[in-house]
């Protein structure tokens, strides 16, 4: 299972914790194997030219598989090299402020953004918090300058100490900064609630109607997969997330489970396609590049 991100963040937590539970079904060990680089292109390159047998899988990310092809000349085709297995979870995005600035909510947020004459800093990991800032600043008006980092933890260093204003961050990095009062939480990108962070409003809640962006991760195989071996991946799939261990791990990082009728190829394959449809032109008309 080739993760595109660094070990020990959530997306190698979500790999390990599958890929574990995975193993017991298909009777042999799944070896998660970090390939980061390039906005993930790396990693899905390397699943894209591997042998169409079953023994590589691609842990896909909205952020690897939305947003990077757009920003990328790739050396492989999104959907014409790949087949599908299984929707894993997602999750929200919790948009998050340096403790000291003057708004206890969105509406005095968005008022405080509207009336900084400089640039408001918002720490960017790449990818789905840069489109995030996009819809932010196309919503507010308001001027936002994107800090680039390697990762969403020296993001979160630099606005506990104050050199960033703002940050999407998972639910799970920032509900325990927000409970010691060390920053801000305001609201999560989506129209329901997260179950890890119950007390923060939704955007539509909150008065931001419609800013709604919610992070999945994604089990891929290189096209032309046997369609048998993909059901036997997606079965053990499947039973992995049933299981109650897994679930609970998975909770405890803020990962929600998608409904099981959502686990299918077919199912993933088309709210793939419905992905890339809304947000391909938004993040081409933001002007996003790749940092």
């Amino acid at each position: 299972m080739i993760v595109p991100f660094a070990a020990g963040g959530p997306t190698d937590v979500i790999a390990r914790v599958i890929g574990e539970r995975m193993g017991q079904s298909l009777g042999q060990p799944v070896v998660v194997e970090n390939v980061t680089g390039a906005g993930g292109t790396i990693a899905a390159g390397r699943v894209a030219r591997a042998a169409a047998d079953g023994y590589m899988l691609d842990l896909a990310t909205w952020s690897t598989h939305v947003v990077t092809p757009v920003l990328y000349q790739l050396q492989y085709d999104v959907f014409r090299d790949f087949d599908p297995v299984v929707w894993l979870t997602q999750t929200p995005l919790l948009l998050v402020s340096r403790k000291d600035i003057p708004a206890n909510n969105l509406k005095e947020l968005v008022g405080w953004l509207k009336a900084s004459a400089s640039p408001v800093l918002l720490g960017s990991a790449g990818g789905t918090d840069q489109v995030a800032g996009f819809l932010l600043q196309q919503q507010t008006g308001a001027k936002i300058q994107v800090v680039p980092y390697r990762g969403l933890a020296p993001a979160m260093q630099d606005l506990l100490a104050g050199r960033i204003d703002l940050l999407f961050d998972q639910p799970s990095d920032a509900m325990p900064q927000i409970r010691n009062g060390t920053i801000k939480g305001y609201a999560v990108t989506r129209s329901s609630r997260a179950a890890i962070a119950p007390d923060i409003p939704t955007v539509d809640e909150a008065g931001l109607p419609g800013l709604h962006i919610t992070p999945w991760h994604s089990l891929w195989v290189p096209k032309g997969t046997p369609p048998a071996v993909v059901l036997k991946l997606n079965a053990a799939a499947m039973d992995a997330l049933a299981d109650a261990a897994v679930r609970n791990r998975l909770s405890a990082i803020g990962q929600e489970v998608v409904p099981r009728a959502q686990q299918t190829p077919e199912a993933l394959a088309a709210y793939y396609k419905s992905e890339t449809d809304t947000w391909w032109p938004i993040i081409k008309a933001a002007g996003i590049k790749a940092e």
